[in-house]
């Protein structure tokens, strides 16, 4: 795996099945290698995209369900409606030795896939929608993939329905 004091960086198991699951559906896509990014604009600067597009990955536990919620970077997240759309009284964040176990991954390294890439299962923001291209950190701070949003629907199948708001900027 990685360096344990710079987790994610370079290539992981994570990058390799996302890349095999594309080109294996022949999906036509956009793989960037870069220096470590932190933040969402950072990642955006690096892809050289634009923050719309760039697919936020927050992993919550929604009753006793641990689940992939992808928006874009440039929303926030409003978990009550992720509770209410799941019919739950709780969700929170996954903690990073929680996310560490689900996933193998840290935060900021997490890709918007559920099943078959990782275990958890995946919802999308319907905000989303407004994009024809979706770029994530593809299991790493360093690795990047930008491809068609169809293809993204086609391939990871998330629960599409509304958790997100505008940013306050």
């Amino acid at each position: 795996m990685t360096d344990e004091s710079e987790p994610c960086v370079g290539p992981t198991e994570t990058t390799a099945r996302i890349r095999a699951l594309l080109d294996g559906a022949g999906v036509v896509y956009r793989y960037v290698e870069h220096d470590p990014t932190r933040t969402s604009e950072e990642s955006a600067a690096a892809r050289g995209e634009v923050l719309e597009v760039g697919g936020k990955s927050i992993v919550l536990k929604v009753g006793d369900t641990f689940r992939i919620c992808v928006l874009s970077a440039a929303r926030q997240l409003n978990s009550n409606r992720v509770r209410r759309h799941f019919k739950e009284s709780r969700a929170r964040f996954a903690s990073r030795d929680e996310l560490l176990d689900l996933t193998g991954l840290v935060p900021g390294c997490v890709p918007p896939f559920g099943p078959p890439i990782l275990t958890p299962p995946n919802c999308l923001d319907e905000a989303f929608l407004e994009n024809d291209r979706i770029a994530f950190n593809a299991g790493s701070l360093t690795c990047s993939i930008v491809m068609p949003l169809a293809a993204y629907l086609d391939l990871a199948r998330p629960e599409v329905f509304s958790f997100s708001r505008h940013t306050d900027a």
